[in-house]
């Protein structure tokens, strides 16, 4: 049984009782009621005095009996608050043994992940020591081609010098035959029998003096608004071509000064030039990721070549052959080109940025000059690094010139020196400064003159530098610019030297 019917069985019970004992009193209580009602005077006052106390024991029993009957209507509550109670403890019970299950499930499931998380890490481990020894391997099998490659370099150097030992022998024998037919005019004979410094493809090479030191300015010529990046001489002519950011190439007479042409079709401005050796064809880079290709007779574009995925800043041609062309872009690619196909033959992808790159006399060699300061040699067929060296300490190397002989190789850096480099062995022999030259742009371009006597590079104050290469030492400044000097350029012939500016004005120099 449930409290509730205990307390009113209780209450029952109490009643019960009370009415008994009501009636045994009513019963005890009947013959003093019954004298009472007989006419005595003397025991009258008496018995009234019993009846009075009877009926205040009376009241005091139903006063016991509600006083009761309140303590039961209590405990009833109580006992329904105290079931209530009962019932949310046990609803909450329930709850915490509901959580505690799905506790204990998370931590099985969790369990189940460690472990199979530790079986993963194992299996990582044991892949990890694999490529370790993998890598250790590969590094063995490096440093076993890196002795290859250098003993390569070693036997390829080995070759240069026997040829260049040859090159001089023939120069010394050129030079012998021009002393002995220079009396019987025979000279230009001689120059077809010998292949010596001068090319005999070369038009105009009869013409060849030696390099004169400029002093002062023959035409100052407003070329290219926004500025001129890149100008460079046709082959044995006095006949200058530039480029700039109006995204125009233009030929000019240096003679009087004058504009001969201009070529257009270029998307992007022009940050480098370069020209066939017949003088037909000029190649520009430019910052729209692609190169140009115009026939200077026609004026029209023969190639759009496209590969490049960043801007073209570096372009040279081969001199041995029109066909194949060099380009170097801020995508960290050196690209060779077959003008006659129009398309890339072949990509070398390297981590440091090249900024300015040229071929080698023989064409078989691309120098490039890096972001990281290096000097790097390529072969063209196969893309391989043939060697590199620093040449400019933890600053980027701008121009490279390569000498009409192809014995020297010149670099610009933003440490504001200018290397001469031996190709045969890669050895500086000349360190050219200036305490006022400050080189203006990451493509900032010198030039070496065409007997090989001086280097010229401009600044980034506005003045043209001459150096001689066998003093050391400055023999001209020449100030006429008033922008940053970004590109200079030596005519073949010997003279004259052009340079041209940020604001795009070329100078003519005398």
């Amino acid at each position: 049984m449930s409290q509730e019917e205990i307390a009113r069985e209780a209450i029952k019970h109490a009643l019960k009782a009370l009415r008994r004992r009501h009636l045994v009193e009513e019963g005890a209580h009947g013959p003093a009621l019954i004298a009472l009602s007989t006419p005595i005077i003397s025991q009258g006052s008496e018995w009234k005095e019993k009846a009075e106390n009877l009926e205040t024991e009376l009241q005091q029993c139903y006063k016991a009996q509600s006083r009761l009957s309140e303590q039961l209507v209590v405990e009833v509550a109580e006992s329904r608050a105290s079931k209530a109670s009962l019932k949310e403890n046990e609803s909450q019970i329930a709850s915490l043994q509901e959580e505690l299950t799905q506790s204990r499930d998370e931590c099985s499931q969790l369990k189940a992940d460690l472990e199979e998380k530790i079986k993963a890490l194992e299996l990582i481990v044991s892949e990890n020591h694999q490529i370790r020894a993998q890598l250790e391997e590969m590094i063995a099998k490096a440093k076993n081609a890196e002795a290859e490659n250098k003993m390569l370099i070693d036997r390829w150097m080995l070759q240069k010098m026997q040829d260049a030992e040859r090159l001089n022998e023939a120069n010394a024998l050129y030079e012998h035959l021009i002393d002995q037919l220079k009396a019987s005019g025979l000279e230009k004979l001689a120059r077809q029998q010998v292949d010596g410094v001068v090319r005999r493809s070369e038009e105009g090479a009869e013409f060849f003096m030696d390099s004169i030191v400029p002093t002062s300015y023959k035409h100052k010529i407003n070329a290219h608004e926004g500025g001129c990046a890149s100008i460079l001489f046709e082959y044995n002519s006095g006949k200058l071509i530039s480029g700039g950011q109006d995204r125009s190439i233009k030929l000019w007479d240096t003679n009087s000064g004058t504009l001969s042409s201009t070529l257009y079709g270029c998307l992007g401005s022009v940050l480098d030039l370069s020209i066939t050796h017949d003088n037909r064809s000029v190649i520009a880079a430019s910052s729209s990721n692609n190169l140009y290709v115009w026939d200077v007779q026609s004026g029209r574009v023969r190639h759009t070549l496209t590969g490049h995925t960043d801007k073209v800043c570096a372009v040279d041609v081969s001199k041995v052959s029109s066909r194949h062309v060099v380009s170097a872009a801020y995508d960290r690619t050196i690209k060779v080109w077959d003008l006659q196909k129009g398309y890339c033959t072949n990509t070398i992808i390297f981590h440091s940025n090249c900024n300015s790159l040229a071929f080698s006399t023989d064409g078989q060699t691309i120098f490039s000059g890096h972001v990281d300061g290096n000097l790097r040699l390529w072969d063209i067929q196969t893309g391989k690094l043939l060697s590199e060296v620093a040449a400019h300490s933890l600053a980027a190397v701008t121009s490279i010139s390569v000498s009409r002989s192809g014995n020297i190789v010149l670099t610009s850096g933003r440490d504001n020196m200018h290397n001469l480099f031996d190709i045969r062995s890669l050895e500086v022999c000349g360190t050219l400064r200036a305490s006022g030259n400050r080189v203006a742009s990451n493509w900032s371009r010198s030039c070496i003159s065409p007997d090989e006597n001086y280097v010229a590079a401009g600044s980034a104050d506005g003045s043209m530098y001459v150096w001689s290469i066998s003093k050391a030492d400055i023999v001209s400044t020449l100030k006429e610019h008033t922008g940053s000097v970004l590109c200079c350029s030596w005519s073949g012939l010997g003279k004259p030297l052009a340079s041209a500016d940020k604001n795009g004005v070329v100078c003519i120099w005398a």
